[in-house]
């Protein structure tokens, strides 16, 4: 069943529960009973992310469609989440222990949240600015027969696009590569409708000292697991979805260019193993942490799998096109295998072209639900201090 699917039920079912009078003994079972279908829509969707197989270009690991799924299932996730949470309870739980201190934890890892939303989307300028590059290269070395003149022009591009992939995380700004900039502020919507200042995107650029591994490191802090009789009650699916943030959050940085990323492969979760969605999350938390570490040796623009093909592709044009400068003409095998390595790139740029903006279409969407849920969190908050009696 698809993840949309499985959401539309699972809402369905808790809308129908809020709406039926039942006795207290019976809605605990019925609460149960949605705990347990969130955990296993979560494993179940983390599953198939990490069962993505890495011999199918447009589905691997950190391709750009595996990161749109990821953000899809997140989306999924959320609305499981706030289902449970505010659909079908008595919204003065929320304000009762211990979710009197896991809401609040949870509101201010969203607001991190959102920082990071921002900086990956300033990292996407800068992959738009690789695949123009890219572009330039294909472009060249397209021409039959290849010539003097395309093979200056490629190498310049390649030398470009090669310098660009390996700059420091520190200079990693997508202000440097190029001048336009995102908001995710919402345009045409009414005063009452607007997102506060606070949590909207004005300029999009993050303070020079921002660190993208240290945003996501301050997101694991005082995330544990719930423990005795909170892991059967609301606690549970709260520490679920802190988990799930941090790990789409991590995972995005990983991908996308962010600025100062050091030390990013050695943020762990704090998820037991015992738990049915846990073991996904920390295989997926294992095999990009492993190839983080193979590639901050030597630095890296990010794990994006077209942005590896691209680096991969863009050495050995390179190489061809030195060849070409120093040798003259080529034809016969290397022209060959030269035009099927730009043949390969044409098609990376391709995936890129039709993925990007629809990525970053989902990361608006990402940030915008995590403002809305903050908000409605806060207002329930509120509504329960207002009707509290007073203290004498």
């Amino acid at each position: 069943m698809p993840a949309t699917d499985y959401q539309a039920s699972f809402l369905g079912r808790i809308s129908i529960r809020r709406n039926q009078v039942i006795a207290m003994d019976g809605n605990h079972e019925q609460e149960l009973q949605d705990l347990e279908l969130f955990s296993k829509h979560v494993s179940e969707r983390f599953a198939e992310l990490l069962s993505s197989p890495d011999d199918v270009p447009f589905d691997a690991l950190l391709s750009i469609s595996w990161l749109r799924k990821l953000l899809d299932f997140f989306l999924c996730c959320e609305a499981e989440f706030k289902g449970i949470l505010m659909m079908g309870n008595d919204p003065s739980q929320i304000s009762k222990p211990p979710l009197d201190r896991l809401i609040p934890e949870f509101l201010d890892r969203s607001v991190k949240a959102l920082d990071v939303c921002n900086a990956v989307t300033n990292g996407l300028e800068s992959v738009r600015h690789y695949q123009k590059l890219a572009e330039i290269v294909v472009s060249a070395l397209e021409q039959k027969p290849i010539g003097d003149g395309q093979s200056r022009r490629a190498k310049k591009a390649l030398t470009s696009l090669m310098s660009a992939m390996n700059v420091d995380d520190k200079e990693c700004s997508a202000a440097k590569a190029t001048e336009r900039s995102w908001s995710f502020s919402r345009r045409g919507v009414s005063s009452k409708d607007r997102v506060p200042e606070h949590f909207r995107s004005v300029s999009n650029q993050v303070a020079k000292n921002w660190s993208a591994a240290k945003q996501i490191q301050a997101m694991t802090n005082n995330l544990v697991p719930p423990r005795g009789a909170e892991g059967s009650g609301l606690a549970s699916p709260v520490y679920t979805m802190n988990v799930i943030m941090v790990f789409v959050m991590w995972a995005l940085v990983a991908a996308i260019p962010c600025q100062e990323r050091n030390g990013l492969s050695a943020i762990h979760f704090p998820a037991p193993k015992q738990l049915n969605w846990a073991q996904s999350i920390i295989g997926l938390h294992e095999k990009i942490g492993e190839e983080w570490k193979k590639k901050e040796k030597k630095g890296t623009a990010g794990l994006l799998d077209e942005m590896q093909k691209m680096e991969k592709l863009g050495n050995i044009l390179m190489d061809f096109t030195d060849s070409f400068q120093f040798h003259g003409d080529i034809t016969g095998q290397k022209a060959e295998e030269a035009a099927a390595h730009a043949a390969e790139l044409a098609e990376t740029c391709r995936r890129m072209e039709e993925g990007l903006l629809p990525l970053q279409m989902q990361i608006r969407e990402v940030f915008h639900r995590i403002v809305k849920t903050r908000t409605e969190l806060l207002n329930a908050l509120d509504q329960v201090g207002k009707s509290s009696p007073p203290l004498l």
